[in-house]
């Protein structure tokens, strides 16, 4: 599993000259170029880091197998994004710019553009596609009513483009991702944003192995919204693989469905189904658990974190059902976020269409601790934990200990300690000047390589013909 990242840049400059994101993205990435050559580079716990299109400085997590590592490996990015910023406004300030940096872990702009938070998860080869998307698209047009991160929403006209869509009220909705979603599966990504991207890169053995790109998720604060959101999502593949019959849920209308179930805090609008038939956001998610502790009650649970995630689920979809978010409003993103919002609404006499309450939704989003609200909820224990401080320390420097990026982590710190060009990808490790000793690593779960050990080993006593090439 691994998930990537897009993050908002916004650059506050009260008495100054302004900036504008391309130029805050080259000072965020300077550092990454001077030592990595590049605005795309591999870092040190083997995840990927770039600058993507638009200027969104991205973080893509190592491959992981466990929920633990993958929420400490995510987390550790925004640590990652962080120094980055101390680096950049400290050179800002040389250059005389006094101004303030703000990343924001999101999904949407002032301006109405859209960024991503996009999961990746590795398939059987075996697993036949239709059957997979199928079964996966209704979920995941539902899986907002557990893994939202909420979203203030300001009055709105009826959409022409989607009929049946009508006008809304200020309100407070599941989703920041949903009414950007524009197709139920394409090969493309940001033209028309798919829920399932269908290219075909599983960045390992093709004969054995796919990637599934599933884009349509909202990029999230809280380690146990993460929790339910993989976890849960990782029970439903493990399902299809096994061929455990879900039933016949197609949407008729999935772009239509996914702005319903976002702007529907009940979860009870009947969503139409292709046999005719209609079903509620409530009741396809509950079918999902059902079937999943199912699953598990036969198969066993396959990690130490699947009782949790099934627990988490259970409550998130008791609270929509009940409209009490008592139960889950330290847990999952929405509901931390309403619980905050509705409550300082409250206290001045504001609607959800507000300005204040759309500032403060950003600020929720807002990765500096101490600064960005979600930092703050968490600090005085209104947001809750699973992992602790160390986990995700750890993970900045290291690797996941399952994966081959042990391998890629190991490469890049003997490269650069002996101040070796490389180039580096998800399946290839090479010195530049030694092509023909570059190593593939097509297994994602291959933690060790005797290739590797004896490049290292030429690499520190400066003996290349100890390694034989491909």
């Amino acid at each position: 599993m691994g998930v990537e990242t897009e993050f908002g840049v916004h650059y506050s400059h009260p008495g100054s000259r302004p900036l504008t994101p391309e130029e805050v993205a080259r000072y965020l990435f300077r550092p990454v170029v001077e030592w990595g050559r590049s605005s795309n580079v591999f870092v040190s716990n083997g995840s990927r880091l770039y600058l993507d299109v638009g200027s969104h400085p991205e973080y893509a997590t190592a491959e992981c197998t466990t929920l633990d590592e993958l929420v400490a490996v995510d987390k550790a990015g925004e640590r990652v994004m962080q120094e980055l910023i101390d680096q950049a406004t400290e050179r800002m300030a040389a250059d005389g710019f006094a101004g303030t940096i703000y990343l924001y872990k999101n999904n949407a702009d002032s301006a109405g553009n859209s960024y991503g938070s996009h999961e990746n998860y590795l398939l059987n080869r075996r697993t036949e596609f239709r059957r997979l998307s199928e079964a996966l698209i209704p979920f995941l047009i539902t899986r907002q009513l557990i893994a939202g991160a909420g979203k203030t929403v300001a009055a709105t006209p009826d959409d022409d483009s989607l009929p049946g869509s009508p006008r809304r009220e200020a309100h407070f909705a599941f989703s920041q991702r949903a009414d950007h979603v524009l197709e139920g599966i394409s090969s493309a990504t940001t033209r028309s944003r798919p829920i399932i991207n269908t290219r075909d890169e599983p960045h390992a053995d093709a004969a054995e192995y796919r990637r599934l790109h599933v884009i349509v998720g909202d990029s999230n604060m809280s380690e146990t919204t993460q929790l339910v959101r993989f976890g849960a999502t990782d029970l439903m593949l493990r399902m299809i693989e096994a061929g455990t019959p879900l039933g016949d849920h197609q949407l008729a209308k999935p772009i239509l469905a996914i702005r319903q179930v976002s702007h529907d805090l009940t979860g009870t609008t009947p969503l139409e189904l292709r046999n005719g038939s209609a079903r509620s956001a409530l009741a396809l998610q509950r079918h999902y658990l059902e079937q999943a502790t199912a699953f598990v009650q036969r198969h066993g649970a396959h990690h130490e974190r699947v009782p949790a995630v099934l627990d988490l689920w259970e409550r998130a979809l008791d609270a929509v059902e009940s409209g009490d978010y008592s139960g889950i409003d330290t847990e999952i993103d929405w509901a931390i976020k309403h619980r905050f919002l509705s409550r300082y609404a409250a206290k001045n006499d504001l609607d959800w269409g507000a300005p204040r309450l759309a500032q403060l939704d950003l600020s929720y989003h807002d990765i500096t601790a101490g600064r960005g609200l979600f930092s703050l909820l968490q600090a005085r224990g209104a947001a809750a934990r699973f992992l602790d401080d160390a986990a995700i320390e750890d993970a900045v420097d290291h690797p996941p200990p399952s994966t081959r990026a042990v391998l890629r982590s190991r490469f890049i710190r003997a490269a650069r300690e002996a101040g070796q060009a490389y180039s580096v990808d998800w399946t290839h490790l090479k010195l530049n000047d030694r092509p023909l000793h570059a190593i593939g690593i097509k297994d994602p779960f291959q933690t060790s390589s005797d290739r590797l050990e004896a490049l290292i080993g030429s690499l520190r006593s400066g003996d290349a013909s100890s390694v034989h090439p491909v």
